[in-house]
């Protein structure tokens, strides 16, 4: 990989963990404001059964967000380490250089298309 791509990957994954931790600073703000709330009783409509459903909902689809977040941030996290190795853009399963297009399209890849569509189909046999 060139140096100005390694660069410009290195910037772009860089960019997409920052986002990604910020979102996940957000959630946790909001999942600690509602949990204290919760245990303080200073809920507005505690007694009311259809907002205590719709809290609850709210802080579930917060976990959802933020162990996606996780994971997702797990994955920018290994392609910088595969960039900084010199492995990143290269398919782990045949090793062939990935191209730029599918690198930017998923950046978090270790895999070409030919070989995707071949574990694709194999786990659809």
């Amino acid at each position: 990989m060139r140096t100005e791509d390694r660069e410009y990957f290195k910037r772009m994954l860089e960019e997409k963990r920052e986002s990604i931790m910020h979102d996940l600073g957000l959630l946790e703000t909001h999942l600690m404001k509602a949990t204290s709330a919760e245990s303080s009783g200073d809920q507005i409509y505690s007694d009311h059964m259809p907002d205590l459903g719709s809290d609850a909902m709210e802080r579930e689809k917060a976990f959802m967000f933020a162990s996606r977040d996780g994971a997702y941030l797990g994955q920018l996290e290994s392609a910088l380490k595969r960039l900084d190795e010199g492995t990143y853009g290269v398919c782990r399963v045949c090793g062939v250089d990935i191209p730029r297009a599918r690198l930017e399209a998923v950046p978090t890849t270790k895999i070409c298309v030919s070989c995707k569509e071949k574990e694709h189909d194999e786990k659809n046999s």
